[in-house]
């Protein structure tokens, strides 16, 4: 009967190991998700297409942003004449 007892005891254990091990992968997986939906796409009205908003975007923006000494805002905010004006430097960088 020991053995019967250490057998259900052991294969509970591994049960709790294996649910564990499950959840921080899921919940790892939940995390760096979360980090890549800085990414997104942004539609330029004024040239009709579409430019993903990630890192390499940011330091364009950035750049436009010294360069025509404006306060740091998301680019969400800015007016409309603001981000036209973006899009107008940005498709000369090309």
């Amino acid at each position: 009967m020991p053995a019967l007892k250490e057998k259900l005891a052991m294969r509970n254990f591994f049960q709790h190991v294996m649910s564990l091990m499950f959840s921080t992968i899921l919940l790892s997986t939940l995390v760096v998700g979360g980090c890549a939906s800085r990414t997104y796409s942004v539609y330029d009205p004024y040239y009709h297409d579409y430019h993903h908003w990630d890192h390499g975007e940011e330091v364009y923006y950035t750049r436009w942003e010294n360069n025509t000494h404006r306060q740091h805002e998301d680019f969400r905010k800015r007016s409309d004449s603001d981000k036209k004006a973006y899009w107008d430097w940005r498709h000369q960088q090309h």
